[in-house]
């Protein structure tokens, strides 16, 4: 089966890591009630490779920041809006989401969908 996979790179001040951690734990929690397979954030750790474009670079992360890449993976990309339909009518999510409250610029956010082209797992 080809997986659908929505993707996320955003850039994150460092001192914030905590709080978006608790909003991606939370959010992780509905998106999976709804039918998502799989949820991921991951901060950055690794991200000044030589040789290649940096996440940093491509996140347009400043000095005070890091970088999240995050994943959501589902079925296939009708079973994606069907998830996430449910997921952005779920009141949870203005309450953990308030624009005033976020700790990232969300107008900096990286996102799209991807077919799955290989799938390989231990």
């Amino acid at each position: 089966m080809s997986h659908y996979v929505d993707g996320f790179v955003l850039p994150l001040p460092k001192d914030k890591v905590e709080k978006y951690r608790e909003i991606a734990e939370k959010a992780s929690k509905v998106w999976l009630e709804y039918g998502a397979l799989e949820y991921r954030e991951c901060v950055g750790d690794d991200l000044n490779i030589q040789g290649v474009v940096s996440f940093n670079k491509i996140a347009d992360a400043g000095e005070a920041d890091t970088v999240i890449f995050a994943y959501i993976v589902y079925n296939s990309k009708e079973h994606r809006d069907e998830v996430n339909a449910k997921v952005m009518a779920d009141p949870r999510m203005s309450e953990m989401c308030s624009p005033d409250d976020m700790p990232f610029d969300c107008s900096k956010m990286a996102m799209g969908g991807f077919k799955t082209i290989v799938y390989g797992k231990a």
